[in-house]
């Protein structure tokens, strides 16, 4: 029977969980493809494209709110069941609130486990696979890119402008800019075109006239026909890999690579991991805090959850606790995300950082000992 009791609970924590961190995840990620949009609009990518690169987002989302969803779920059924008078049950068979406290204590060292796991395999890849699809997305020019009566800067390197465009795609009174503020090229022409041969994007012009400015000398000349290749622009979006979409045994090939040179070095092409540099190190202790340290703060979020059983609806000012309980536990999540900005390459200041979660977690682990092993001593010489 008390293992059903267990058993009980638990499923209901799971189920709320999963219920609100797939909701919250959901509401998230709607508003962030809200704001990838653009990458239709402005950029001129299909939609595959567009739904690869969102979903990609999603790991990395669940993650981050996992913590918090913890919090909520807990504090929710403990005080439902308070209030229902279920937790007497637990009691009434014996079971002891210490007893309680151990068994969500394991299941939070699990759940930290896998909450590592997640963000330092599974979010690193997903991030990284995102930039992919967009390096290695082509535009859709003609539905999206070239706008008419506006100038289309989405590429850098080139800007375009047309005055109208037909139902089959040929554009007039075109105006085409390329290069940069020394070398620089500009076409003007009457009609022009946009032609996809072998993956390639390829802007047709006719009857036109170019103007090249290139080290101070201009050039002049008049064309039937030219062509210019669109695929060589860069679309402006980041295709480099960022820190964190670098697979956390690449960080850790990194940082001691880099932990054991003497002088700045820049590892990036030596090792094959990009930002693998002395001037980046900063942002790969950062990282490694950001994955394998704040899940350790899933054990304390759990513990300052429990505090409830330590109290009754039957007490004062029970609606006030509750609020106090959640606000503490967002104190310490507050606190999780923002120690990282204290992290250096100071090796004794970033232990202490490192260590907070466990003397956190050793420390409720006590005030939970004391509070309930006196109590049930008193309740036993009664």
């Amino acid at each position: 029977m008390r293992k059903k009791i267990f058993y009980k609970l638990l499923l209901d924590c799971i189920s709320f969980f999963l219920i609100s961190v797939l909701s919250a995840s959901l509401i998230i990620w709607i508003v962030q493809a809200v704001n990838f949009l653009d990458i239709i609009i402005d950029d001129g990518r299909n939609i595959s494209t567009y739904l690869k690169y969102t979903l990609s987002n999603l790991p990395k989302i669940i993650a981050k709110i996992t913590p918090f969803i913890i919090l909520l779920t807990l504090i929710y059924i403990f005080s439902k069941y308070e209030k229902k008078n279920e937790l007497i049950i637990f009691w009434n068979f014996g079971i002891n609130k210490i007893e309680v406290v151990n068994f969500f204590f394991y299941i939070s060292i699990i759940v930290t486990i896998l909450q590592i796991l997640i963000v330092s395999i599974i979010v690193p890849y997903t991030q990284d696979y995102s930039r992919k699809i967009i390096k290695n997305s082509s535009i859709n020019f003609i539905d999206s890119f070239i706008k008419t009566k506006k100038f289309n800067a989405s590429l850098e390197g080139i800007t375009l402008f047309n005055n109208s465009r037909d139902e089959n795609g040929n554009l007039y009174d075109v105006y085409v800019k390329n290069g940069d503020i020394n070398n620089f090229q500009i076409i003007f022409a009457k009609k022009g075109k946009v032609n996809v041969q072998n993956n390639q994007n390829f802007l047709e012009l006719f009857d036109g006239r170019t103007l090249s400015y290139t080290n101070g000398n201009v050039s002049e000349f008049n064309f039937s026909k030219t062509r210019i290749v669109l695929n060589k622009f860069d679309s402006g979006a980041i295709t480099h890999r960022k820190t964190q979409q670098v697979s956390t045994i690449n960080l850790f090939r990194c940082y001691f690579q880099i932990y054991k040179q003497t002088t700045e070095v820049d590892l990036s092409e030596i090792l094959n991991i990009e930002n693998c540099k002395s001037e980046n190190i900063s942002n790969i202790i950062r990282e490694f805090y950001k994955r394998l340290v704040i899940p350790l703060y899933i054990p304390v979020i759990i513990l300052v959850s429990l505090l409830l059983i330590l109290t009754s609806k039957e007490k004062k000012f029970y609606n006030r606790k509750i609020l106090s309980i959640f606000f503490l536990g967002l104190i310490f999540l507050i606190l999780s995300e923002t120690n990282q900005r204290f992290i250096s390459k100071n090796l004794y200041s970033n232990l202490i950082i490192i260590s907070l979660p466990i003397i956190f977690t050793i420390i409720l682990n006590i005030i939970f000992n004391i509070k309930l092993n006196l109590k049930e001593k008193i309740n036993d010489s009664l």
